[in-house]
């Protein structure tokens, strides 16, 4: 038995696709709805640590995950002065288990192309360019109206539809999102073979400097600025822009910056953040990944908390037989204290640079390091 029969999962982003996998490996038949036209993400590579990697082994794509992006095993610090100076390389904690990699960083089409491959292959149906309009609940169920008029009928709903989820707003959850006072720019480019692992800058004219290898011939690099209004810039502007910023920072920062010449690769971001307070849920629609809890990027944890999130309500809905109070109970306290604490870690980082206070990087990076690394 298992509490529900049929879902419509609403989001086909990292939260969603992988809740929709685990649900229909369970046998419930599950629809799956992204509003975007195809399973292009925008931006450039991301990062995922061992937690989000031992979520992805318990889906079945960790192999395919590990062909495509660039594995590593630690991170380095370095001074933003002339010679790009190594300050420290320190090991990583495995959080995935010793015999997953600390980190892996991948393209983030790739990382999609492959969970809805896996999705199409558990049975899931995917229809894109199509969205929710209206949820219309009772004991036993939601009527859902799509964008195109048609509607269903689902025992369960799951709304993993991103930051500004459009399904926290329909079950009357009216939660504010604010920016910490960061933005980041992003581009994604060549692998030099100076880049072996992710390095962070701290300091200098901007807050951070870094990078990531995404696979053996790609990268993104990222810096972190004070949040300003970059909207009026042409994208040559804004390539123009994160070369200039990039001026500042030496060592394998001087072979990315000759590589930095396509704007169409160049993406400028703002820190947001919120936490959903318990519980995620309302009646039989409930919420995964940033509908209800966004962090800044600069622990790499995103996504690692989306997984979980699938992770842990895919379990308790295959093993329960009815859908009450006790499984939503289970669910945000085996998630609300845990996504929290990196949520507010994340923050933490981020104050201190903008305060410009001195704080324990290395000490609260090993804490949330030693969080994740127990399942949730």
């Amino acid at each position: 038995m298992t509490a529900v029969h049929n879902v419509l999962v609403v989001g086909g982003g990292i939260a969603g696709t992988a809740a929709a996998i685990a649900l229909a490996d369970g046998g419930i038949a599950v629809d799956l709805v992204e509003a975007k036209l195809d399973i292009s993400a925008i931006g450039s590579g991301i990062t995922l640590q061992g937690n989000a990697l031992r979520e992805l082994r318990r889906l079945g794509v960790w192999e395919q995950v590990a062909a495509e992006g660039y594995s590593f095993d630690s991170l380095g610090l370095r001074a933003p002065d002339p010679a790009g100076t190594l300050l420290v390389e320190l090991p990583d904690l495995r959080t995935g288990g010793p015999e997953l990699p600390a980190t892996v960083g991948m393209p983030r089409p790739a990382l999609a192309a492959i969970l809805h491959e896996r999705a199409a292959r558990a049975g899931v149906t995917v229809r894109f360019g199509t969205t929710t309009t209206a949820l219309a609940q009772d004991g036993d169920g939601v009527d859902v109206t799509f964008d195109s008029g048609a509607t269903g009928r689902y025992e369960l709903v799951i709304g993993a539809d991103g930051i500004r989820s459009a399904t926290r707003r329909q079950i009357g959850i009216d939660l504010e999102t604010g920016e910490t006072g960061m933005a980041i720019w992003r581009a994604f480019g060549p692998r030099p073979a100076s880049v072996t692992r992710t390095d962070l800058f701290y300091g200098g004219p901007s807050y951070i400097a870094g990078y990531c290898p995404t696979g053996e011939n790609s990268l993104y690099a990222y810096i972190v600025e004070p949040v300003r209004d970059r909207s009026g810039l042409t994208a040559a502007q804004r390539l123009d822009t994160m070369r200039e910023l990039a001026a500042a920072y030496h060592g394998p920062w001087d072979d990315i910056r000759e590589t930095l010449d396509d704007p169409d690769r160049v993406h400028y971001t703002r820190f947001e953040t919120h936490v959903l307070a318990p519980p995620w849920h309302r009646g039989r629609v409930a919420l995964v990944g940033d509908a209800a809890h966004s962090c800044p990027p600069t622990l790499a944890q995103g996504a690692a908390q989306a997984l979980e999130d699938a992770a842990v309500l895919a379990e308790l809905l295959l093993h329960a037989d009815v859908l009450d109070e006790r499984l939503w109970s289970a669910y945000t306290a085996r998630r609300y204290v845990r996504a929290k604490a990196v949520v507010d870690a994340s923050n933490q980082l981020g104050r201190w640079l903008l305060d410009h206070e001195p704080g324990d990087v290395p000490g609260l990076m090993g804490g949330v390091a030693a969080l994740v690394a127990h399942p949730s």
